[in-house]
């Protein structure tokens, strides 16, 4: 299981991917790509938790609190008017 970045909540377990590449196709930030038949997590920062990769993942190889982190912190900043999204990870 791999969770090493500091700046959200996703979790990915490659040990769980049956290469089906929903996370690929889900993800607006390209987080995922395809490395040969299974998915690899390329660009983990980029991560907004909005939860898409692991409601698509059915063999639960993805975990994330989606709605919190930096993506709650660009919904405050959209509702509040902020030009910039501060994140209070």
């Amino acid at each position: 299981m791999l969770n090493v970045y500091e700046v959200n909540t996703l979790v990915y377990d490659s040990d769980l991917c049956n290469g089906c590449a929903m996370c690929v196709a889900v993800c607006p930030h390209a987080v995922f790509e395809m490395n040969g038949r299974l998915a690899k997590l390329t660009n983990a920062q980029a991560c907004m938790e909005c939860g898409a990769c692991q409601l698509n993942c059915v063999p639960g190889a993805i975990a994330v609190e989606s709605g919190v982190g930096c993506a709650a912190a660009m919904i405050r900043a959209a509702l509040t008017g902020q030009k910039e999204a501060t994140c209070d990870c």
